[in-house]
């Protein structure tokens, strides 16, 4: 489903580097990037998608030189994702311009398209270094070899960063003083006094240099330059609190998972080292309570088999002298004891204990 859209408004940026009449600073921000010395301004085709916002479709600034097509992007928050969005615009841009030569892209003739070149200017309050570059690969898993990349140079263009860069670009680095100055006069404010922004950005306005290459150009619409900044910063201030929003649901749903999976391991870890323990404690138990019983158990039984035995010998060795005196006969003493007149004839002859 394709979602329609409005109106989009113009980054200052945008408004600056990205405008045909403004071609020549195009020029010289370009130029800088690349280290070049390229002269003519009607070099510059500005290619930039602004009609319509379709999904999120919508670049800065885009322009052609010398058979390269090139995406400027002007970020005030760190977007490590700006290798996909480029790559969707670039996809976009390839889409006009084989309408606009005529191409078949399903013909069996080799188009020749130009060369894309991706920068993204920050600017935003995160520290960062004044350049690294980004690239498609790092959303893929560390061992994908995936079959397409796309690299994103990011330029830091705060206010003392990348000086060689500003000084090569003087409208770049009037454009970094501007937004340096409001930023420093915004932390000023009061945080509730909404109205101190517009105060804050005029006065900025008023107190750029005369020498500005930009200044003229900004007077002369400054009511659009104030409507671009306001919605910049509201766009800002909205995204932190969204930000805001998300980390603290986040906590909340992470001490809860936590909780929950903490309950659930620390029961099954108690289950495990009670049955453990229990076990333990229950074969110790068990040795002692067996050793005990057993010791209880063998006195009797040893007292019982000691007094029995001790009552069969007593027997014996009475019968034993009453026959050896004639009182008794062979035969009677042997049926006394229930054995055989041999058998007592040998008890008779073994020493008794």
């Amino acid at each position: 489903m394709t979602i329609v859209i409005r109106e989009y408004k113009d980054r200052l940026f945008t408004f600056i580097f990205g405008r045909e009449e403004n071609r020549a600073w195009t020029l010289s921000l370009y130029n800088a990037v690349n280290g070049s010395h390229y002269s003519n301004p009607e070099e510059i085709q500005i290619t930039t998608i602004k009609e319509v916002l379709y999904m999120g479709m919508h670049n800065d600034v885009s322009f052609m030189i010398s058979e390269q097509l090139n995406l400027y992007e002007q970020q005030s928050t760190y977007n490590p994702n700006m290798p996909l969005r480029l790559m969707q615009y670039v996809g976009n841009l390839y889409e006009q311009y084989l309408k606009k030569y005529q191409h078949n892209k399903y013909g069996s003739t080799l188009i020749m398209l130009p060369v894309p070149r991706l920068v993204v200017f920050y600017n935003g309050e995160i520290e960062k270094p004044d350049e690294m570059m980004l690239r498609l690969s790092s959303s893929f898993p560390e061992d994908a070899n995936a079959d397409i990349e796309v690299r994103v140079r990011m330029l830091n263009i705060n206010h003392g960063k990348n000086a060689e860069l500003l000084k090569a670009c003087q409208p770049l680095r009037e454009y970094s003083w501007f937004i340096h100055q409001i930023r420093i006069r915004k932390a000023a404010m009061p945080a509730d006094d909404a109205g101190s922004l517009t105060n804050v950005v005029n006065q900025a306005i008023s107190e750029m240099p005369d020498s500005f290459t930009i200044k003229p150009f900004i007077l002369i619409h400054q009511a659009e330059v104030l409507g671009m900044l306001l919605t910049e910063y509201d766009e800002a201030e909205t995204m932190k609190l969204f930000q805001r929003d998300s980390y603290n649901q986040g906590k909340e749903d992470g001490f809860k998972l936590g909780k929950e999976d903490g309950f659930k391991l620390g029961k099954e870890d108690g289950f495990k080292l009670g049955k453990e323990d229990g076990f333990k404690l229950g074969k110790e138990d068990g040795f002692k309570l067996g050793k005990e019983d057993g010791f209880k158990l063998g006195k009797e039984d040893g007292f019982k088999l000691g007094k029995e035995d001790g009552f069969k010998l007593g027997n014996i060795n009475m019968l034993t002298n009453l026959v050896k005196q004639h009182l008794l006969s062979l035969t009677d003493a042997a049926r006394q004891l229930n054995i055989s007149e041999a058998d007592f004839q040998k008890l008779m002859e073994t020493p008794q204990q």
